[in-house]
């Protein structure tokens, strides 16, 4: 069975996973796997960005880089990452016939669509590259991604993200992140307080140093990457996460001159689409906090959807003071919430609220919500 088909049995979300399929599977088949150094990415924003800045930071430096990273937006494709470039389809098809050859039949079956997918990365990555930037799930501790012997543990923004599996607290959300280094860290800067001294009991614990990337980076570098970042029109939590970035390229022991970062960016980390449009797959109070930040004192129309079980009122709470109007945008997807909930919320906060239904050359738009929200904009536009 073709790759996209096998896929498309397995269902994208779970209610109840089983933590301990992941490393029993990995453990039988680690021996047909020749690892590069990895480097983990853990957190709840910026996982993405933050490791393709590393990941074209080490290209830059002639290594052989992965960079595996999840969900995609439009193509199954975009979560591989090799030298530069998307996997291609003959290349994902020819490792998921080699991994169905290293699994039992029941094993291929229980894997979920997240673990088969990163042990695919994995094998592809597996004696092509020097390095991989691995990206987790939405956890840590128990994530798929943390089966493997690491080098470095990068740790982004931690905030309040997927309570159902990770805790309802900040302290226990972390902890579960946190609970995932291994070797040396480190540490992005964070909102929550907390975060500083559990990482550094954890790395401790370990032996291990914890390098908080704020203060590891010399003025003058630091002052290079925001000239570069400025010259890039990112925002300043995008040149947060390439300082981060940079931290841990640093730490692995290299140094590059930021004029030769020159390669494709990630979709959807506040990508300006249009002179007028801005897309960014951030779907949490944290993410939404950044925003604030990023679009200054502009009012926008915020072309919205949420899945039923975020915090979407406390959003637009907190995206108000930029918020010129809401128009919803329909997403294909079961989790949605209720429109009638969205249209509610923003009348208690009076905010107007409508229908997407095209864009205005003479409006500003920011499209936010989620990975499904930015798809549903971009099939719509590739349709019309």
């Amino acid at each position: 069975m073709d790759l996209v088909s096998f896929l498309e049995q397995k269902p994208l979300f779970y209610d109840v996973i089983d933590y301990e399929r992941m490393p029993r599977v990995y453990a039988r088949i680690a021996h047909d796997f020749t690892l590069p150094q990895i480097i983990h990415v853990v957190g709840t924003n910026g996982k993405g960005s933050t490791g393709r800045f590393l990941a074209q930071m080490l290209l830059s430096c002639g290594h052989r880089v992965g960079h595996y990273t999840s969900p995609h937006i439009l193509c199954f494709n975009e979560r591989i990452w090799i030298d530069g470039e998307d996997a291609d389809d003959a290349l994902l098809q020819k490792n998921h016939l080699a991994l169905h050859a290293l699994l039992t039949s029941e094993e291929a079956s229980a894997l979920s669509y997240f673990e088969y997918t990163t042990l695919l990365a994995m094998l592809i990555f597996s004696k092509r590259c020097d390095y991989v930037v691995l990206e987790a799930g939405l956890g840590g501790e128990y994530d798929a991604t943390n089966v493997f012997p690491k080098r470095l543990s990068i740790i982004t923004p931690i905030g309040y993200d997927h309570q159902a599996f990770l805790g309802e607290s900040i302290e226990a959300i972390a902890t579960t992140k946190l609970n995932s280094i291994t070797n040396d860290c480190i540490l992005a800067q964070q909102d929550e307080a907390c975060v500083y001294p559990l990482a550094l009991l954890r790395t401790q614990a370990l032996k291990k140093q914890l390098i908080v990337a704020d203060t590891y980076l010399s003025d003058a570098k630091k002052n290079e990457i925001k000239n570069y970042c400025l010259r890039k029109n990112y925002p300043s939590f995008l040149e947060d996460n390439c300082i981060t970035a940079y931290s841990a390229l640093t730490f692995l022991g290299y140094d590059i001159d930021m004029d030769l970062m020159d390669g494709p960016f990630l979709k959807g980390r506040y990508q300006q689409f249009f002179p007028n449009v801005h897309l960014d797959v951030g779907h949490n109070p944290l993410a939404a906090h950044a925003l604030v930040k990023a679009v200054g004192k502009k009012k926008v129309i915020l072309v919205y959807n949420s899945y039923a079980d975020k915090e979407y009122a406390e959003i637009f709470g907190i995206l108000k003071p930029i918020i010129a109007s809401i128009e919803v945008i329909d997403i294909q997807s079961s989790r949605a919430v209720q429109s009638e909930c969205l249209y509610k919320v923003a009348d208690t906060l009076g905010l107007s609220i409508t229908a997407f239904q095209s864009l205005k050359d003479d409006k500003e738009y920011l499209v936010f919500g989620s990975f499904s929200v930015v798809e549903a904009f971009l099939k719509g536009y590739r349709e019309r």
